[in-house]
């Protein structure tokens, strides 16, 4: 039984298939989104032409490289060992230049090499038989799913997170908060709603102000502007608690326009005309963003608030528990979710493709031309370079140790490495809880394989029958098909 589930796993991938899949997603359809999310990049000309640059669709390719000869031929895995290449694809996007609203000529730009992992679909391996493996002077029995920079075999470790868009309750002791990572288009802003010791919660969010502002200022500015409306929200019609009451004794606001302005001064906004203006700014686009980024989600997350608060309480009460280490609330980032990344910062970052983009078309407009060509302004070698730091330092979103050589001293240590999961908190302090096998590991993580040391608990590994899925618009529906099946009835 063992032997057939083994040589099911190993002969269908299922062992690394999550990074596979993982990798094939971004190249089919995140990287296009990131690009999609960028549109267009508007040009600011000393004149008073207008100038503008359209993104379209991305283009990649299978591995290649280019000889010294001038001539361009297929990488393969192997080759890039032997001569110590890196594995990498020539990345694409079409951009087409709209000077005073006409379109020009359109033309596909190269921003850079693209590292690829063996076994995806661009790689030249991908569908091949064991025998067809074996003629290419590959291991038949190599399941792929890491990368190949500078002839040294490297993976990207399963990086565990805080699941985002999802509400997590603490409680200690006397202290009472709760945090989500609010996450919209890959940027992520993380928000902390604390219960002070007099009753009051407040919330901290988007790094503004070293002072947390009131929820209740929060709520009455994103349009429950009464006391009534809040509590009608919260309760439902029963009776509120005397701690809740307390909430909005202690902010005294009349609506919407005293939040405003109560929001503002914690804010330190100076002139009076440019109050309103910034906090709804603030409160659209930083505040909760995964619930929407503009005027028509404020209503939806002043409820959001209300349902925080009401929870806040039930908790200090005892009436229900939360607990971070549950695996419910965490979430592993595969490559994809790491290369995503990398790709939009590089891209959208302070000096990033975008304004190094904008940067250099000025200086051509200078010189007095208007037009230049497209690929002599772009820098193909910033992203190369800021991938490739990436994958030889283990850098992603500024977490370090990611990226790591893959182990060969045998095949089930190769295994076992792309298997494995790295905690995002440090070694060097304790956290006990957080290093600690809970009840939640069962069947998703190896109870007995971890490091001795400092990364006791911190490094784990997937369970042998383990494996990683990701959400779809259909797994509530199979969810809910699976409970029907087994007679839960919905009431």
């Amino acid at each position: 039984m063992i032997d057939s589930f083994l040589r099911y796993y190993r002969d269908n991938d299922c062992f690394i298939s999550h990074q596979i899949d993982s990798f094939n997603n971004f190249i089919e359809n995140r990287l296009q989104q990131i690009i999609d999310d960028i549109g267009e990049v508007k040009i600011d000309l000393p004149t008073q032409e207008n100038l503008t640059i359209r993104f379209g669709k991305v283009m990649i390719g299978p591995p290649e490289i280019k000889e010294n000869d001038g001539s361009t031929k297929v990488l393969e895995p192997k080759e890039a060992r032997l001569r110590k290449l890196t594995y990498s694809s020539t990345l694409y996007i079409e951009m087409t230049p709209v000077f005073e609203d006409v379109e020009h000529e359109t033309t596909f730009i190269n921003i850079g090499n693209f590292p690829v992992m063996v076994k995806s679909n661009l790689c030249p391996l991908s569908g091949l038989s064991k025998d067809e493996l074996i003629d290419a002077g590959e291991d038949s029995y190599d399941m792929g799913g890491y990368f190949i920079i500078n002839g040294v075999e490297r993976v990207l470790i399963l990086f565990e997170d805080i699941a985002p868009n999802r509400l997590i309750f603490q409680k200690k002791k006397e202290e009472i908060n709760a945090r989500i990572d609010s996450k919209v288009r890959g940027y992520t802003q993380r928000h902390v709603f604390e219960r002070k010791e007099d009753g009051t919660i407040v919330a901290r969010f988007a790094n503004v102000t070293a002072t947390p502002i009131p929820v209740v200022a929060l709520m009455k500015a994103l349009g429950l502007e009464t006391d009534k409306e809040i509590i009608d929200v919260m309760f439902k019609g029963k009776d509120p608690s005397e701690n809740v009451l307390l909430n909005f004794y202690m902010t005294e606001l009349s609506g919407k326009d005293d939040a405003i302005e109560a929001i503002g001064k914690i804010m330190k906004i100076m002139k009076k005309d440019q109050v309103v203006e910034r906090v709804e700014h603030l409160l659209d686009n930083y505040f909760l963003p995964h619930l929407g980024q503009d005027a028509s989600s404020r209503t939806i997350k002043a409820r959001y608030l209300a349902n925080v608060m009401a929870k806040m309480e039930l908790l200090y009460d005892g009436k229900i528990i939360d607990d971070i280490d549950h695996y419910a609330n965490k979430r592993l980032r595969l490559a994809g979710d790491l290369l995503e990344s990398v790709v939009r910062s590089t891209i959208l970052g302070r000096w990033g493709l975008v304004a190094r983009l904008q940067y250099n078309y000025q200086k051509m407009i200078k010189r007095g031309r208007r037009l230049p060509n497209l690929q002599s302004i772009v820098i193909s070698g910033v992203l190369t370079k800021q991938i490739m730091r990436a994958m030889a330092v283990g850098d992603f979103a500024n977490q370090t140790g990611v990226s790591q050589r893959l182990e060969r001293s045998n095949y089930v240590r190769s295994l076992g490495h792309l298997r494995g999961v790295v905690s995002p908190l440090s070694s060097t302090q304790e956290h006990y809880e957080a290093r600690e096998l809970h009840a939640t590991h069962w069947g998703r993580l190896c109870a007995v394989r971890t490091p001795e040391g400092q990364n006791i608990g911190l490094r784990k590994f997937l369970a042998l029958g383990a494996q990683v899925t990701t959400s779809d618009e259909d797994h509530s529906k199979k969810v809910m098909s699976a409970l029907s099946s087994l007679g839960v009835k919905n009431e």
